[in-house]
């Protein structure tokens, strides 16, 4: 059966969110975004752009980024895709939040809300941020033959960590946080 707006957004109800969380982390959002394509549903994909002063540079990400003060977390990843990527969610529906993520080597909490486009996908227009913008259909996500363990570098070092190869070949590995994401999506859907 195929995946649509409407399971998912039935999937994400169900998850329960902690609004105040007291674990000391910086607050950050992003948007994953869904849009139908010919091969089914397809995700936005940001390469972020060289930057020594940013500790994910040149790595794969959805549009986000912090919590400004008077934001809620919806507002900032609403505001940051916006600033990032030229999107109005507004026009997109509000499927649901997935489940926080925290991070492993840096200390803030990601909170995921997902939106959909139906029918074509919306244009992208990248900031100075990204390198480029581009959509990865679901399918080849969650094809377990392009999950790999990949050597990476972060801040200086190098370490071993789960990754999907895409099939772009000039795209670095999806690792991380987005990564992290991304399988929750898929494994609560049934995708892999």
């Amino acid at each position: 059966m195929p995946l649509t707006f409407d399971t998912i957004s039935t999937t994400l109800s169900r998850l329960q969110h902690d609004e105040t969380p007291t674990d000391g982390r910086s607050p950050a959002a992003v948007a994953m975004i869904l849009a139908e394509g010919p091969l089914g549903l397809q995700l936005l994909l940001l390469e972020r752009a060289a930057d020594e002063r940013d500790p994910w540079s040149g790595n794969l990400a959805f549009p986000g980024g912090r919590v400004e003060a008077g934001e809620t977390l919806r507002q900032a990843a609403e505001r940051e895709t916006r600033e990032e990527a030229a999107i109005e969610l507004a026009a997109a529906r509000h499927l649901g939040r997935l489940a926080d993520c925290v991070g492993a080597h840096m200390p803030v909490r990601i909170a995921c809300f997902a939106y959909g486009f139906g029918h074509e996908p919306p244009a992208v227009t990248i900031n100075h941020e990204s390198r480029d913008a581009f959509w990865a259909n679901l399918a080849d996500l969650a094809d377990r033959g392009r999950h790999v363990s990949t050597e990476v570098h972060f801040r200086g070092g190098s370490m071993t960590v789960p990754a999907i190869r895409l099939p772009q070949p000039d795209k670095p590995v999806l690792w991380g946080i987005t990564y992290r994401l991304v399988m929750q999506f898929l494994q609560m859907h049934g995708l892999i």
